[in-house]
């Protein structure tokens, strides 16, 4: 048998396979769109080793959806093909409607007919692990915690439908029965992101010496943790995790968006002095539409259910991401002349 993870080429879904390939002995299989946040290139060691099968399809297409599903044999089915940016869904609300609603809705079909399938032994084991985010709760004020338990208030297309997404996730579950579990988590860090995004973004600005956008004054918070925790503990929810259950994940690591734009100043001033201090490359622009003030994960559900904490100090994680960039430029840099070089999106204009 094997695992099927869909999204693998993108981000956390390529973080998952290096984790599954290191920790379990079974074969992978790949289900990604390879639209601009899906790298191959983020995969080639796994596929080299044989360990992985790529496959190139849209989860929006059911009746492939189903063949790869029957044809792959998954033990269980890490959901991770989304439209994921914000700024982006302001831009264009409709790709996130498709993509993460409709596509999953084609997977949970797809999943429920292999499912109605396997024998006791394998239908008892199987899970469709569904990979959501915290940004479905809404903005938290300068207190409190998002729990399994928060109401949903999307503020962006994007959560929006995710959170759609959630629901007919559960809705499979309570009507169809299929195992499923939900994973809410906080924003994600490491090695491979796509650099629209903050952390990879202002790496790579500070060492190009352009302006380091900041949105309003920076203030905005956020709950960090490692893709590579992340990964551990969707492993351990598919293992482990009790079907129609959601775990909410986090990294216990809030910062404001500016301390995380001058940590990476500073440490880009200790690995190219010639061009510090790089914090005056920081400009403040006009915030983006609908922007959530604060993110805050209570995880104790999955450290208490499951044995989950996460294992990453912040500091290290965030300095270890830095020398990654500088040193993986033959990764990067076909994504700025191809698809991205780090213009502002989601003006909402």
């Amino acid at each position: 048998m094997s695992w099927l993870v869909t999204g693998g080429a993108g981000f956390i879904g390529s973080a998952l396979c290096h984790y599954l390939a290191e920790a379990t002995d079974d074969r992978i299989v790949v289900i990604d769109k390879l639209t601009y946040a899906g790298n191959r290139q983020s995969l080639s060691s796994l596929e080299m080793d044989g360990r992985l099968e790529l496959i190139e399809a849209d989860i929006t297409d059911f009746p492939m959806m189903a063949e790869i599903v029957e044809k792959s044999a998954p033990r269980s089915i890490f959901h991770l093909a989304a439209e994921t940016h914000v700024d982006r869904s302001i831009d264009g609300p409709a790709n996130f409607v498709s993509t993460n609603v409709a596509g999953t809705c084609a997977m949970l079909e797809a999943a429920r007919n292999y499912h109605s399938g396997l024998a006791d032994s394998a239908k008892d084991a199987f899970r469709f692990v569904h990979v959501s985010t915290d940004e479905v709760f809404g903005s938290l004020g300068e207190t409190g915690t998002f729990s399994e338990t928060t109401p949903y208030a999307p503020s962006s297309p994007y959560s929006a439908s995710k959170a759609g997404a959630d629901h007919l996730v559960r809705a499979w579950f309570n009507t169809y029965g299929l195992p499923v579990i939900v994973s809410n988590c906080s924003n994600n860090y490491g090695l491979r992101q796509f650099p629209e995004k903050l952390i990879p973004l202002m790496i790579l600005k500070c060492l190009s010496g352009q302006s380091l956008p900041v949105y309003g004054q920076g203030l905005n918070v956020r709950d960090w943790l490692h893709a590579d925790d992340h990964a551990r503990a969707l492993l351990l929810m598919a293992q482990k995790g009790e079907p129609g259950e959601t775990y909410c994940v986090g990294g216990g690591a809030e910062r404001t968006n500016i301390w995380i734009v001058e940590t990476i100043c500073r440490l880009m001033d200790e690995r190219y002095p010639e061009n510090a201090p790089h914090n005056r490359l920081i400009e403040y622009v006009d915030d983006r539409p609908g922007h959530d003030y604060r993110y805050a994960i209570d995880a104790t559900k999955i450290n208490m259910s499951l044995g989950w904490a996460p294992s990453r100090d912040f500091e290290a994680g965030l300095a270890e991401t830095v020398d990654w960039y500088l040193s993986n430029e033959q990764w990067w840099k076909p994504l700025q002349d191809r698809v991205y070089a780090g213009e502002r999106l989601g003006s909402g204009t």
